[in-house]
């Protein structure tokens, strides 16, 4: 198992070398730079600031600088935030994203999977078309035009939750903005359990099972749950880490100081150094849960093994 686990690790670095160098030379394509905004500055001035940051040097020569900084664990300073480095707004604005996006996870999970189970059980049945009718529901509508309405209703017209801010993690700052963010897993995950169920209730063993005279709750919880759980397991790994990092719209919305607003103004901003560090961050966090989800299929089904 380590010496699979350290393959892995092995061959996410080209992956991420490549996703690195595409980020930075969109980034650079893209029009504007950094201190655009801050055109009232002399021209020396101007010149200094972009000497400091390298940026009148060649495309290719700062893509060179910023991999060798990056190599020594170093993302450099933010454009935009004075007197703060790239690692210094990650590490604040993680955490924060954390909190929200397990909390997220943790309710898909615990409404999705019996959900799905559920409709399963009565396939083609008036429970079943009502579970996946709302399943679809939930993924037709965007999380961007759900947070609004939760915010309407919920903030304003009944005034039992606060529209925005975070308070330190305050429950009541986090209903809303976690409710957002899991209405489409729950309904992701709710299809996913609904369809891997039916096809392993179709299979012999779960039919030889029953001829042996196990009871119905015995053959769904001892037999046909784990494996049915596979195809979940597997999508949790990117699942996680979008809900992780990518609740851009959600955090923007409620004004919610995480890693995605972040990634939202210094796109705004070109601060090349924070997209970059973002960037990196998401595709080294997208490793190691798809690391772990395929650590897990292991334990869930005992067919599959790693050899070392």
């Amino acid at each position: 198992m380590l010496l699979y686990v350290f393959k892995r690790l092995l061959q996410a670095i080209p992956t991420l070398l490549i996703v690195i160098t595409l980020s930075f030379f969109l980034m650079h394509l893209a029009p504007g730079g950094p201190f655009d905004g801050e055109r009232q500055l002399p021209a020396e001035i101007e010149a200094n600031l972009r000497a400091a940051y390298h940026l009148d040097q060649p495309v290719w020569r700062q893509y060179l600088i910023y991999l060798g900084n990056l190599l020594q664990g170093d993302f450099g300073p933010s454009f935009r935030y004075k007197d703060f480095t790239v690692t210094e707004l990650i590490a604040q604005g993680f955490p924060v994203s954390l909190e929200l996006g397990l909390w997220a996870i943790a309710l898909a999970i615990a409404l999705g999977l019996p959900l799905g189970i559920v409709a399963a059980l009565h396939r083609n049945s008036s429970v079943d078309y009502l579970v996946m009718g709302t399943a679809l529901a939930g993924v037709a509508i965007p999380n961007f035009v759900i947070a609004p309405i939760l915010a309407l209703v919920f903030g304003v017209l009944l005034a039992w939750l606060p529209v925005g801010g975070w308070n330190d993690g305050h429950w009541r700052n986090m209903v809303l903005p976690v409710v957002a963010l899991s209405i489409q897993q729950v309904a992701y995950i709710a299809r996913m359990t609904r369809a891997s169920m039916i096809e392993v209730l179709g299979t012999h063993y779960i039919r030889t099972a029953r001829a042996k005279g196990l009871s119905e709750r015995e053959v769904i919880w001892r037999h046909a749950l784990r494996p049915a759980l596979l195809p979940v397991v597997s999508y949790l790994g990117p699942a996680i880490a979008g809900i992780i990092t990518g609740s851009v719209v959600i955090e923007q919305i409620f004004g919610i100081p995480g890693i995605g607003r972040y990634f939202v103004q210094a796109a705004l901003n070109r601060d090349y150094t924070l997209v970059m560090g973002t960037v990196v961050f998401y595709g080294i966090l997208i490793v190691l849960l798809n690391l772990i989800v395929d650590v897990l299929y292991s334990a869930l089904d005992p067919q599959i093994r790693y050899d070392d």
